[in-house]
């Protein structure tokens, strides 16, 4: 969702409702990296993908909420010419996608290296 230069509307969805909320305060975050540690540090709220703090959830850092209100993430598309054999960058590239939607634990401890 383009923003024009006004900050992002946070989007929800529950049923057939998707009402897009724009926030304010005393910090605003363009990187999910920061929204992050200003949460942990107890400065507010952040509205980051799931697999980005649920190390921290299953920890007990940090609490997950309105989660019916949360639309799911259906994951990445990419689309890339079909050739027998890809290029190493290709297959990283593609691995690194494919890794970055699983939960830490479920994530590929061997890669590919160019």
């Amino acid at each position: 969702m383009p923003t024009y230069g006004g900050l992002y509307a946070w989007e929800f969805r529950k049923g057939k409702r998707e009402p897009n909320i724009r926030v304010d305060g005393q910090f605003v975050a363009n990187d999910s990296d920061q929204m992050v540690t200003a949460a942990l540090a107890g400065m507010g709220l952040a509205f980051v993908p799931e697999n980005m703090v649920l190390a921290h959830v299953e920890r007990g850092d940090l609490v997950p909420l309105l989660e019916d209100w949360c639309p799911v993430f259906p994951g990445y598309h990419l689309y890339y010419p079909s050739r027998r054999h890809s290029s190493r960058a290709m297959t990283l590239l593609i691995e690194t996608l494919r890794d970055a939607g699983k939960p830490p634990a479920h994530r590929s401890a061997k890669r590919t290296r160019p």
